[in-house]
């Protein structure tokens, strides 16, 4: 099974890095099918019916969104080195959903601040930069973004924080990274690596870049090149798990929805990335849904999706 890793993404993609060190950090061999930092997404879409966020991580015909639920997958794959040691299970998983929302945003808002984007965009014609403003103002949909100032501010503050930890440890629970490190290090290194005319604000907290280089040190493991259409034929060519036999080890049905399975179905985020997956429900577990979908170039595919940031409603007509 872990010769069978697929993950869409691409370089600059924040949670994609967040993705490459955790396959680095358990040495799991992974192929790497790099999709197009907006849209159009056709490859993508082909697998996700609709999800467009970046990762997407496919394993044969299931197909894994959001990097919450796609580090349970890794866990499963390859359990040691652990994401969630067991006396940290609850407050790593908390801090990492903290991470990969406030956090990330606040970093993000500084990150593209005026400074940042001619950084990111000064070699490039001045219709990337409008294209890639309209884009993601396309998905940002339900939220809330953070004016470059109040960003600034929440950053800081957030980076002293961050720094309290990482005085006391080599990493931020402890000796051994866990999931939380991960979840946090990515809007960092974006800092770092892709707008560094504003690293500056990491000086005043160095354990911060101390720990960010730890982190970086890990890697990205044994990565081989696939190109789409190679991704999108293995779907084609493979059945996808039955529920309960996939990388997700929960099965029980848990209806909070009043939705049985089998019921037409769409699945959407809850604030960025509005775009609707519409499938068969055929799993609604205490911690994800999976919906059955066929496209004519992937075949029958099996969407999953986390149930926490994620909407769940009949589809119309159903």
């Amino acid at each position: 099974m872990t010769a069978d890793l697929i993950l869409h993404n691409y370089p600059s993609s924040p949670f994609s890095e967040k993705v490459r060190l955790i396959l680095g950090y358990k040495k799991l061999p992974w192929r790497s099918v790099q999709v197009p930092v907006i849209m159009p997404k056709p490859d993508v879409l082909a697998l996700t019916g609709g999800y467009r966020r970046t990762p997407v991580l496919q394993v044969g015909a299931d197909v894994y969104c959001d990097t919450a639920l796609i580090c349970d997958v890794l866990e499963h794959v390859r359990p040691d080195p652990t994401l969630y040691p067991p006396h940290l299970k609850g407050v790593c998983r908390i801090f990492a959903q903290w991470a990969d929302s406030s956090l990330f945003w606040a970093a993000m808002g500084y990150n593209l601040q005026p400074k940042g984007a001619a950084h990111l965009f000064g070699k490039a014609p001045p219709e990337a930069a409008k294209a890639f403003s309209e884009d993601r103002k396309a998905m940002s949909g339900n939220l809330v973004r953070l004016r470059p100032g109040d960003a600034t501010s929440a950053y800081r503050s957030y980076l002293r924080r961050i720094a309290n930890m990482a005085d006391e440890h080599d990493f931020l629970f402890g000796a051994a990274p866990c999931v939380a490190d991960f979840a946090a290090y990515h809007g960092i290194w974006y800092t770092r690596s892709q707008v560094p005319v504003l690293a500056d604000i990491l000086n005043a907290t160095p354990s911060v870049g101390e720990w960010a280089q730890r982190l970086a040190a890990i890697g990205h493991g044994a990565m081989t090149h696939m190109d789409a259409e190679a991704a999108l034929a293995i779907a084609a060519a493979t059945e996808p798990q039955p529920p309960g036999a996939n990388l997700l080890v929960d099965s029980a049905f848990q209806d909070d929805h009043g939705i049985p399975l089998g019921t037409r179905v769409t699945v959407t985020a809850e604030t960025f990335g509005l775009e609707p997956t519409e499938g068969e429900l055929i799993a609604a577990t205490r911690t994800h849904y999976s919906l059955r979908r066929e496209d004519p170039r992937a075949g029958v595919i099996h969407v999953h999706f986390p149930r926490i940031g994620y909407v769940l409603r009949k589809a119309e007509g159903a």
